[in-house]
């Protein structure tokens, strides 16, 4: 990144230059642009990643808004950067401001350089829809995203990588723990906490209450993607694949991967120790926890060094979610505070810690566990502050204004029915998963159509008076099923409507922990068995059932017997008794 600073209004020969171009052969600086866009291709594939951690996390009912949302923060941001933002950022007006060169018109510009900053800008951005999840108004999202994008992120990127103040002071984060992260989590918190938390999340004595999110498969789908991205946002940052620097993209890497593994690890066994078991979407957030706190130096320690910054990670991101959640009352349903803003300040103090080697070739500049002294430990926690304050201030401007003008949040009838029909006129995002009607014009179809003849009771037939009719419902344990299936048919049972449901009984699926936070129920998956029988008797059935189901434990299932008034197949016409029996007289 400290190369891509000097790279604003260059000319093509100082460029090549720059990225050691020999223009005999022209492979070396091939290889480096090269090496740089795949850099920005992975980090704006980081987008994806995001999407589907911030869906899995929340419920069904908003997913469709949820990927509006990460969508417009790439779109939207890519058009303010390119008309405003690049300029304030790597302009060279003074140290606090870049300037203003709208559209890039000014001077010959490298747009390998442009692009490879436009995805970052577009991540910091799309952190924050993750935390006001499942309650914004989606105009106002947009304009968020336009105004982060446009002047908050690229002037404290300035002081940072565009050869601003931080940068002369000697501040150091290589690929963005605090410029692109830590901006991102502040601005989730303070929208979160002005935003108000969700409907429910709170009771009446302000104790959380959980709301799980609808699918952990596509949040574990959204981790690795963000941990297989990472390596273009932290060894792309290297911008340079020739000579020594192929070997420091290979340190990178491993930094990189190393505190991911461990943070994954700790925040495992962390959540283990303190829920009773590990928690699975705590620990995908202990995997993006460790790859935020090493961005900022993952170029200057060693494997060892940054396993013990992915160590500090996994507790960090589990207190610090805990914390949001239950000390601040800040509704985050996706943990983006506790991973962004927590780590991204942790990791980039944590390099003035373990720095090995020292920033810029200035020995002052070295960790403190390295010889470095405070000197260097002090400019980061500095830097820091200094930022956090910053976005706090502007983002608590831009979220009051949007709030007293146009609106933040939906209404309550919105949140309770759901972003996705309410913003986007989506009846479901899973719309397969619902009934889809057909209608068949009569009059243009050729298709012969048996019509239902009721069917006369012949002489010697049984009665329904003589053969009640009774609905037996079992419900059970999925394992179980194919045992309750073998002995229903032993007594005679050869007709049954199976249904997959979940639920609990007073036990209240002996309820366990979601985040830290209690679950007031665990909906457990289980079987409904329904058995309309009239020959067989009800008697029968239901000790079958409980020989096929009862094992003594917990949760083995419960029968219910119902009267049933009539039966009628719909082919013949038949009712009652012979409905059941499967003979046409």
């Amino acid at each position: 990144m400290l190369f891509l600073s000097e790279t604003f209004n260059v000319n093509p020969d100082a460029l090549a230059q720059a990225l050691n171009f020999d223009s005999s052969t022209g492979a070396v600086g091939s290889i480096d642009i090269l090496w740089t866009l795949l850099g920005a291709a992975l980090v704006f594939f980081m987008q994806a990643g995001f999407a589907m951690v911030e869906t899995g996390f929340t419920r069904a009912k908003n997913a469709g808004n949820i990927i509006m949302k990460n969508l417009m923060d790439f779109a939207i941001g890519t058009v303010v950067f390119w008309i405003v933002g690049y300029g304030i950022m790597f302009g060279k007006s003074s140290e606090y401001f870049g300037g203003f060169n709208f559209f890039i018109s000014d001077g010959e510009i490298d747009f390998v350089h442009v692009i490879f900053q436009t995805v970052f800008c577009a991540t910091a951005a799309t952190i924050v829809s993750g935390a006001m999840a499942e309650r914004t108004k989606f105009s106002s999202y947009c304009i968020y995203s336009l105004i982060i994008s446009l002047v908050v992120y690229p002037v404290s990127g300035h002081w940072i990588w565009g050869g601003g103040w931080l940068a002369d002071l000697g501040f150091h984060d290589f690929a963005g723990s605090t410029a692109v992260h830590m901006v991102g989590g502040v601005a989730a918190l303070i929208g979160a906490k002005i935003l108000g938390p969700r409907i429910g999340k709170y009771d009446e004595n302000g104790k959380p209450k959980a709301i799980p999110g609808h699918s952990l498969t596509l949040g574990a789908l959204g981790c690795f993607i963000l941990w297989f991205c990472w390596f273009g946002f932290n060894g792309g940052s290297t911008v340079s694949m020739s000579g020594e620097n192929a070997a420091a993209a290979g340190s990178v890497f491993m930094t990189t991967n190393m505190a991911a593994a461990v943070a994954t690890v700790t925040t495992m066994i962390f959540t283990w120790i303190k829920y009773g078991k590990p928690d699975v979407s705590m620990t995908l957030n202990g995997s993006l926890a460790g790859l935020v706190a090493i961005t900022a130096g993952c170029d200057v320690v060693t494997p060892a060094g940054a396993a013990v910054i992915g160590l500090i990670a996994g507790f960090a991101v589990v207190l610090g979610i805990e914390f949001v959640d239950k000390i601040l009352k800040i509704d985050d349903p996706v943990g983006a505070v506790g991973v962004h803003c927590v780590n991204g300040a942790l990791g980039t103090i944590l390099t003035g810690f373990f720095a090995a080697v020292p920033v810029g070739g200035d020995e002052s500049l070295l960790g403190l566990f390295y010889g470095g002294g405070g000197k260097f430990l002090g400019i980061q926690f500095f830097g820091v502050v200094v930022v956090i304050v910053w976005v706090v201030v502007t983002m608590t401007i831009v979220f009051n204004i949007i709030k007293h003008t146009v609106g933040l949040r939906v209404s309550a009838h919105e949140e309770i029915v759901g972003l996705d029909i309410e913003e986007h006129g989506i009846a479901s995002s899973y719309a397969d998963f619902m009934p889809t009607h057909t209608v068949v014009n009569s009059e243009n179809s050729n298709d012969d159509i048996e019509v239902a003849v009721p069917v006369q009771v012949m002489r010697g037939s049984v009665s329904d008076t003589e053969h009640k009719l009774a609905n037996v419902e079992i419900i059970c344990k999925e394992e179980r099923f194919d045992r309750l299936k073998k002995h229903l048919n032993a007594v005679g049972v050869t007709g049954i409507t199976v249904t997959k449901v979940t639920g609990c009984g007073v036990q209240k699926g002996n309820t366990k922990f979601y985040r830290g936070v209690p679950l007031d129920f665990t909906l457990l998956p289980k079987i409904k068995v329904d058995v309309v029988v009239a020959a067989v008797p009800v008697s029968k059935v239901v000790e079958a059932a409980k020989k096929a189901l009862y094992t003594g434990n917990i949760g083995d299932g419960k029968i219910f017997v119902y009267g049933v008034e009539n039966a009628i197949k719909v082919r013949t016409g038949q009712e009652g008794f012979d409905a059941l029996q499967g003979i046409d007289e």
